[in-house]
């Protein structure tokens, strides 16, 4: 009894897998029957029920990633095919594998990467005539990528040093303008004073002009008679010491 139980559960289990393995490769050629078709949506859905049934189905997941590049979803296409590049599969396989991801890549116009991923497919399969073309397209991209950026940085610099060029005559005009305003307002300044003093001097009456140089020479007079006396005290007190 318990031998013809063991092997009843024993056909159970093969049944069910057998059952599982058909409903996954039913919805694999469903998708590709879709996918010829350039239903690509539609063939997205049938791989994916291909892949819940057993993830880790080659033709399920490769075929995906064909079905996203159709629809443009770069993105998605390329996280599919790095995760497939980890199956355990034969050498051509990952070869395609790899090329599908370096178109992937192409597309985003990611070109280092997508150089890498050609690479890595031709150490795989390196008789792969189109993959080489493709290589030899994504390198010239690449380098016309590189000085693009690098013409762009020289031309960010040169505008840098333009608007730093602006700035500096915009200050030397302000400072010109500022030396500027400075001598006019010193000459202003002195033509005032000149008039004010032509104002006094002719507000100045003959006669007070008369009593001012009086005054003046008497002062004058009293200065002079005060060095003479300085001079005379000195020489009184001048000693000369011999030693």
């Amino acid at each position: 009894m318990k031998r013809n139980l063991s092997i009843l559960i024993v056909l159970v289990f093969v049944s069910v897998s057998f059952a599982f393995g058909q409903s996954e490769k039913k919805a694999v050629r469903q998708g590709n029957k879709e996918y010829k078709n350039g239903e690509y949506l539609d063939s997205e859905i049938s791989y994916r029920t291909a892949i819940d049934k057993n993830p880790d189905s080659f033709k399920g997941n490769f075929n995906l990633g064909d079905a996203l590049y159709k629809q443009e979803k770069f993105d998605e296409a390329v996280q599919v095919f790095e995760d497939v590049s980890n199956l355990d599969i034969d050498p051509k396989e990952k070869a395609n594998v790899y090329h599908n991801l370096g178109n992937s890549l192409y597309k985003q116009e990611n070109y280092a990467e997508s150089v890498e991923a050609y690479k890595k497919a031709l150490k795989h399969n390196p008789n792969d005539m189109e993959t080489k073309y493709n290589l030899a397209q994504a390198q010239r991209l690449l380098m016309n990528q590189e000085e693009q950026q690098e013409n762009d940085s020289d031309g960010e610099g040169d505008e840098n040093e333009e608007e730093q060029d602006d700035q500096q005559q915009e200050q030397d005009k302000d400072n010109d303008g500022d030396d500027q305003q400075n001598q006019q307002d010193q000459q202003d300044e002195q033509q005032e004073k000149n008039e004010q003093n032509e104002q006094q001097q002719q507000n100045i009456s003959p006669e007070d002009a008369r009593r001012m140089l009086e005054a003046i020479q008497n002062n004058e007079q009293q200065v002079q008679e005060r060095v003479k006396e300085e001079k005379a005290k000195q020489a009184k007190i001048k000693v000369e010491k011999n030693w």
